[in-house]
C-alpha cells in the first residue's frame, strides 16, 4: 500500500505480561512481528532504509507514578506503564523497529487520562498527525493494545483527521473478549476498515 505506516500501540510489557496483561497479547505481538517482516522484507531493522520504504510510529504509555488513572488515585487502573519501568518498555522483539522520532509518548501529564495516540508527543513536541502529515502519509495500519480502548481512541482519531485507517485484527489484544468484539463492529461501522 503506498502512502503508508504502521501505528504500533503499546505493545509494552504491562500489557503483555504485568500488571494489566491482556488476552491475546503473545499472539498479536507473534503476529504484527510477521506483518512487519513481510512489509520490510530485504530491509535490516537497523537500517534507517527501513523507515522510509514502511514507516512504524510507536505509541507508549508512559504514566508518572501518580497519575488520575491509577486505583491509588481514584481511578479504574491498577498502575501500569510507570516511567522508568520494565513495564512501560516496549516488547524487545519489537524495539528494533522503534526509533525515537517515531515514538510518541502518552498519559505523561498526572492529571490527565490519554487513551488516544494522538494526544501522545515524540521527544520533539511533534503529535503523531504533524508527523504522519509531514511524512504525507495517507494510509494508516493499527495493531497493538488493548482493542476496547488505546487501539480504538488512536483508530478513530486518525479517522478523523482524515487518513484512511486500517486495523490488523489478528495484531491486537484486548481486555476482554465481548469488548474487543463490539469495539471491532464499531469501528467497521465508523468506516475503519479490519483486515
Amino acid at each position: 500500500m503506498k502512502d503508508s505506516a504502521l501505528i504500533v500501540v503499546d505493545m509494552l510489557y504491562d500489557f503483555i505480561d504485568g500488571s494489566m496483561a491482556c488476552q491475546g497479547a503473545d499472539k498479536a505481538i507473534e503476529n504484527s512481528l510477521k506483518y512487519i517482516e513481510k512489509e520490510t522484507a530485504a530491509t535490516d531493522p537497523d537500517d534507517s532504509g527501513v523507515r522510509s520504504i514502511y514507516p512504524i510510529l510507536f505509541i507508549r504509555d508512559h504514566h508518572p507514578a501518580n497519575h488520575c488513572s491509577f486505583a491509588e488515585q481514584g481511578g479504574p487502573w491498577p498502575p501500569h506503564c510507570v516511567q522508568g519501568t520494565h513495564g512501560a518498555d516496549i516488547h524487545e522483539a519489537l524495539e528494533p523497529y522503534a526509533s525515537e522520532d517515531l515514538t510518541f509518548f502518552k498519559g505523561e501529564d498526572p492529571s490527565k487520562e490519554q487513551y488516544s495516540g494522538f494526544e501522545g508527543l515524540n521527544p520533539a513536541g511533534q503529535s503523531l498527525q504533524e508527523v504522519l502529515e509531514l511524512m504525507d502519509i495517507k494510509n494508516v495500519v493499527v495493531c497493538g493494545i488493548a482493542t476496547e480502548y488505546c487501539v480504538r481512541n488512536t483508530a478513530e482519531d486518525l479517522l478523523k483527521a482524515g487518513f484512511k485507517v486500517y486495523v490488523l485484527k489478528d495484531c491486537i489484544a484486548y481486555v476482554d473478549a465481548k469488548g474487543h468484539e463490539e469495539a471491532l463492529e464499531a469501528m467497521e461501522k465508523e468506516g475503519i476498515k479490519l483486515i
